[in-house]
């Protein structure tokens, strides 16, 4: 296993140390450009549709799932581990200016995740054993590009990295944290865990989807209260941690001279693992929202990225940098160190109370990223024996990610999330443009004083005969059909 590692560390320095960082960054300053500065303008209108609860009625006259669905889902998978071991692995090993480099990817990250997730509405396709909509990455390549070896090439990279290894990391956290605080056998947390996994993923993606808005928000609004206690009580020092992770950032501060590397590094690896913005897999949850316009879902889920690196990301830096366990976090290794950095704040009960915090943040990015992997496979190959039989793998890779190591699955973790992520954002880049005009459009009905409402006459150069899950304005009677409605289908 110790030689498959060093393997693995080296592939991950070459693309982590000289593709990503690069086309993440720099896909992320010319989308900024080319929207104008739209993940900042339109903030706003992210609020004003992320509050739109109900699901729209397609112009088949049933009910989909709600933009606010959409995200949530995409929140369950955002809001894991990456929030949690994956800041406390960024400031253990690139210091406090991982911190910066991570709120820089989100902010240029908000750009490229409005361009993908408004892509991926635009080109989803009904799935006619649920009667839900499903698309992504794959989806988009196959009919944007038509290149079908592209489309399943991102699909087999969106399987093995959330369904297979990034639910192994989410498994991996869940164990640790239990086995530190209740003194939880991994073996038992691993059959546990297998066991909610598979009630949860075998009742389909209107279970997912509930499951999704429920847990979350109870989840991160108890996180997000305990953080802000720890920022309230420590309000002094505040000023004192901005300055190092500034300073660090550039390599400035004495104590990390030299620094800046690690730091850039394991900012945009963890910065990408916490928010995805550009990886390809919020598209994903996107693609299932039945909304009236297909920018609603970059809106969206752009949002989603702010809220989970700008604020939940951003606690637990000051929380473990705001302790005395910092000082000596070679100690710990993982989510411990965040764990043991509470209980220095809040008291002992805070391991324990984290450990089942832990456990819901992760619980739900698995079945999130079942999510993902699901609508991935079913463009390889839809059936129900296929989907079975994959949905028995995810089973037991979370089993796995439970009894190796933590070093073991976050390498794996970042060689998977490279590969999403180099394929999907060269594929954007490309076909951008379509978004674009989308926003466009968007906007123009905006300055009307409209509820943008987005029909395939609209936009004429598009290749309909790609894009199926939108009408032509002369097929609908009204557009009352687009927009939400309390009346069940």
């Amino acid at each position: 296993m110790e030689f498959i590692n060093i393997i693995i560390n080296q592939i991950n320095g070459v693309l982590w140390g000289y593709v990503l960082i690069y086309l993440l960054l720099g896909a992320g300053i010319i989308f900024t450009i080319r929207t104008k500065f739209g993940q900042v303008v339109l903030l706003k209108e992210m609020f004003r549709v992320i509050s739109d609860t109900k699901p729209s009625i397609g112009p088949d006259g049933k009910k989909g799932i709600s933009g606010f669905g959409a995200f949530m889902i995409g929140a369950a998978t955002r809001i894991g581990t990456g929030n949690l071991a994956g800041v406390t692995t960024a400031v253990a090993f690139g210091g406090p200016g991982a911190i910066f480099w991570m709120w820089l990817v989100a902010l240029v990250g908000g750009a490229t995740s409005m361009i993908e997730c408004t892509l991926a509405q635009l080109y989803k396709e009904k799935d006619e054993q649920t009667g839900t909509f499903k698309g992504g990455p794959a989806y988009y390549i196959q009919k944007a590009l038509g290149q079908r070896w592209l489309a399943v090439a991102m699909a087999i990279f969106t399987i093995l990295s959330f369904a297979w290894i990034f639910n192994s990391v989410q498994a991996n956290t869940i164990a640790d944290s239990l086995d530190n605080s209740f003194n939880i056998s991994p073996s038992v947390t691993g059959i546990l865990l297998v066991i909610l996994s598979g009630i949860v993923i075998f009742g389909g993606i209107h279970r997912i989807s509930r499951f999704s808005a429920t847990v979350v928000p109870i989840m991160a609004g108890i996180y997000i209260l305990l953080g802000l206690y720890v920022f309230v009580t420590n309000i002094a020092m505040i000023p004192t941690v901005f300055m190092l992770i500034f300073k660090s950032a550039f390599g400035l501060e004495q104590a990390f001279a030299g620094g800046m590397g690690a730091a850039l590094s394991f900012g945009v690896k963890r910065g990408l693992f916490s928010n995805e913005a550009g990886m390809g897999s919020a598209p994903n949850a996107a693609a299932a929202a039945t909304v009236s316009h297909p920018v609603k879902q970059g809106l969206i889920q752009t949002l989603g990225v702010y809220f989970d690196t700008l604020i939940v990301c951003s606690i637990t830096a000051f929380v473990i940098l705001l302790s005395d366990v910092y000082n000596i976090s070679e100690t710990y290794e993982g989510v411990s160190l965040l764990q043991q950095s509470m209980s220095s704040h809040i008291g002992t009960w805070a391991s324990g109370f984290m450990a089942i915090s832990i456990f819901l943040f992760a619980f739900s990015s698995i079945i999130g990223s079942y999510y993902y992997g699901e609508m991935n496979m079913k463009l390889i190959k839809d059936n129900k024996r296929t989907i079975t039989v994959f949905r028995l793998i995810t089973l037991g890779f979370v089993l796995f990610g439970s009894l190796v190591s933590v070093a073991t699955v976050w390498n794996l973790a970042d060689v998977c999330m490279a590969l999403m992520t180099i394929t999907n954002v060269s594929v954007i880049l490309v076909i951008s443009p379509t978004a674009l005009r989308l926003i466009q459009n968007y906007i123009q009905q905006l300055k009307q004083q409209k509820d943008p409402v987005f029909y395939l006459d609209d936009l004429p150069e598009l290749n309909s005969a790609q894009i199926t899950a939108w009408p032509k304005n002369s097929d609908q009677q009204s557009d009352s059909m687009w927009h939400p409605t309390n009346k069940s289908s």
